[in-house]
């Protein structure tokens, strides 16, 4: 069995164990990357965007490598490395656990628990949830299925698709670190500046592929051209902008606007000016939007794999 079916195997068996069991409650490996990493951290920190490199360099570095080290030895069994690589994509991928968390909300939003919605909000996404109403709560989780759709699942699947393995744990530590310490607090302004730059870069190819499939896949396609023609590039994320304004011009929505984190408040451009403000069903529109670009990004991700192969034996041979 090839490197490609490997790949298209356990990267299916992965997502299906996902949806099937979701995150589990205890002992996620992401979990314990970053308690490793908080160790590490408490060891090297120094204001200063240096220390912060060497900081993502170990992290990093220790997880590829470790990746590396295991899929070499189940190279050897076919059964162990599409295992491997099944193990790998259900412990990266967040789908699940994404969309539970937003029908959750939208449950409660929907039942006029207001207060219940602001209590799971910060399951799911980093806003102040005091600072929010029923509206803002639901634009809230509309633009987080949506950027967590890149960064939770496509996003990795590119790199698995690139690296096998070792692609899968990269990504996501690498995501995992701009979580950690990439924010521009007075803390890690500097020491986060490396990890945060990473990320950006790892996130590019996802971010792309993701708002193409939400262009392919919903309900507006020329909305969401539209949409992230005009209105991506004012958002501070390079990442973030095309799957947001993808997205906001696919369903018909508007998002984007004043934000809050921490007491820390951002006014942010609009996204997709011509479209309505969030309502509540419109979570569910954006969950069954990502589960759409979710299976359509497995398949663009196995044929890339095949064809990149096929061009590369071409150009061995001519």
């Amino acid at each position: 069995m090839g490197a490609d079916r490997v790949f298209a195997y356990g990267a299916a068996a992965g997502l299906l164990g996902d949806l099937l069991l979701g995150d589990p409650r205890r002992g996620h490996p992401v979990a314990a990357f970053g308690r490793a990493a908080g160790a590490v951290e408490r060891v090297l920190w120094r204001d200063h965007r240096g220390w912060g490199a060497l900081h993502t360099a170990v992290c990093v570095g220790g997880a590829v490598s470790s990746a590396a080290l295991a899929a070499s030895a189940a190279r050897p069994s076919r059964t162990a490395s599409v295992a491997l690589t099944a193990t790998a994509t259900w412990a990266v991928v967040g789908g699940t656990s994404l969309v539970r968390e937003a029908r959750l909300i939208g449950r409660a939003l929907a039942a006029g628990d207001v207060e219940g919605a602001r209590a799971r909000l910060p399951h799911l996404c980093g806003r102040d949830p005091q600072a929010l109403d029923a509206d803002g709560i639901a634009r809230a989780v509309v633009e987080s299925v949506a950027e967590n759709t890149s960064d939770a699942v496509v996003g990795a699947l590119v790199w698995g698709a690139v690296g096998g393995v070792p692609g899968f744990v990269g990504f996501r530590a690498v995501n995992t670190l701009d979580a950690m310490v990439g924010h521009k607090s007075p803390r890690y302004r500097r020491y986060g500046w490396a990890s945060a730059r990473l990320d950006d870069l790892v996130g590019w190819p996802g971010a792309r592929l993701t708002a193409l499939l939400a262009v392919a896949t919903g309900p507006d396609r020329r909305g969401a051209v539209r949409a992230w023609r005009a209105d991506a590039g004012g958002h501070p994320s390079p990442n973030a902008g095309p799957v947001e304004a993808s997205f906001a011009g696919a369903l018909g929505v508007r998002l984007g606007g004043t934000l809050s984190y921490a007491g820390r408040v951002e006014h942010r451009p609009l996204l997709n000016t011509r479209g309505r403000a969030v309502r509540v069903d419109d979570i569910e529109r954006a969950v069954r939007l990502s589960r759409r670009v979710t299976a359509l990004a497995l398949g663009v991700t196995v044929a890339g794999r095949l064809l990149a192969r096929r061009f590369l034996a071409k150009g061995r041979t001519s």
